[in-house]
């Protein structure tokens, strides 16, 4: 029988083996809030390059207040799941508030979207059904759907014609309902699903489509409303599932939008939202504001979609690899993880906060550094980073 020193030294291992691939991640605490620049607890200011906060309302005062209002008005936790004590007027509210912004039947809410979709297969469907996945989704569509028993099939990213295939083997299985989940952006690569492609389909076979739209909405699409408005299928889309924590003021919580009769059943059969604690007051207040701040101006989306032109164009203008599209996360390729991880690491002594992204994040050799760019973020800015990174580039001699 292994004692437990030696149980513990397999952990050891396998991480001392992280380090050495280069495929370890680390931290970098900032004592400041998110903002398009951050304090570090040495004293340094970093522009930041690698939030998820597109709109750049991490340290939004306004948000801020609302959320101090509701702790006032509405305490700090509730102690409870939705159907015994745990939901307020405010949960309803902003359920409503997420339905109306998207233009859904319903909403549900959750603690996060990892929550949402780990909480939506295994309610919806059976041995008798089958789920058709995009093979670059989510880490949490991929977990979610481990959950279910439904026959599984994976279709080449963004590939048409390998979802028609793929469609076509679960009717020959005899799937009795079909359900095609696809990020609406895959944000490891900044690349725009073809949600038009996937609904047309969708149509054509008689399945669902569930989209996670989490680093969609709120500024892609005219007017914020993710891929399904950037893409022009507004009401084809069965299922929405999204986070209140990147771009719509990047604290947390999530949600699962759509028709009514999905929602309905979730509320009595989801298990991440039948055994986790509701949404924290404070932040569906502060979500109910955020949405009234979407509906009174595109400014904000506006400015990023701007300024992500300009950031990509230079990006390109000065020979570096990225991957094609007009998204805000903005990945720069170079391939070799110790190459990522060294390259961040000189970026930062420069100034600018990015991390380099690498397995089991991205695909083996595929290493990059992501950055992303947010509404706060200048053209000042986006120069200064390009600045450093040709001057990285040149010190390491690639």
């Amino acid at each position: 029988m292994a004692r437990k020193d030696d149980i513990l030294s397999i952990y050891t291992k396998e991480v001392d083996g992280i380090k050495e691939a280069g495929l370890f991640k680390g931290e970098a605490p900032f004592v400041s809030p998110q903002g398009s620049r951050v304090m570090m607890e040495d004293g340094r200011e970093l522009l930041c390059m690698c939030a998820n906060n597109y709109l750049g309302l991490g340290n939004s005062p306004r948000l801020i207040e609302a959320a101090k209002k509701t702790y006032d008005d509405k305490g700090y936790g509730v102690a409870s799941v939705r159907f015994i004590c745990g939901t307020q007027d405010i949960h309803k509210k902003l359920e409503k508030k997420i339905s109306d912004f998207l233009g859904t039947d319903d909403t549900i809410l959750y603690s996060s979207c990892f929550d949402a979709n780990g909480g939506l297969f295994e309610t919806l469907l059976t041995a008798d059904d089958a789920v058709i996945s995009d093979e670059l989704n989510h880490a949490s569509i991929i977990d979610g759907v481990r959950l279910c028993k439904a026959k599984r099939f994976r279709y080449k990213n963004n590939d048409m014609e390998d979802l028609e295939a793929r469609l076509k083997e679960a009717d020959e299985a005899g799937a009795r309902v079909k359900l095609i989940a696809t990020d609406g952006v895959f944000s490891m690569d900044g690349i725009i699903c073809n949600l038009k492609g996937v609904c047309d389909l969708a149509d054509k076979y008689n399945a669902l489509v569930m989209v996670d739209d989490s680093h969609a909405v709120g500024f892609v699409g005219k007017t914020g409303r993710g891929t399904p408005e950037h893409c022009g299928v507004q009401g084809r889309v069965d299922i929405i599932t999204g986070t209140l924590g990147k771009a719509l003021g990047g604290a947390s919580g999530g949600y699962t939008s759509g028709r009514k009769e999905i929602i309905d059943l979730l509320r009595q059969r989801s298990r991440p939202y039948l055994f986790s604690n509701s949404l924290a007051p404070a932040i569906a207040g502060a979500s109910i504001e955020l949405f009234d701040m979407l509906d009174e101006s595109t400014e904000l989306r506006d400015h990023l979609e701007e300024v992500t032109s300009y950031y990509r164009k230079e990006l390109v203008d000065n020979g570096f690899d990225i991957i094609p599209g007009t998204h805000p996360c903005v990945p720069v390729m170079l391939y070799d993880e110790k190459t990522a991880a060294e390259f961040a690491k000189r970026m930062m002594d420069k100034g600018v906060y990015v991390v380099a992204f690498s397995f089991p994040v991205v695909p083996k050799g595929k290493a990059r550094i992501r950055t992303q760019v947010c509404a706060s973020h200048t053209k000042e800015d986006i120069d200064f980073i390009v600045k450093c990174f040709k001057e990285v580039r040149s010190e390491m001699g690639l």
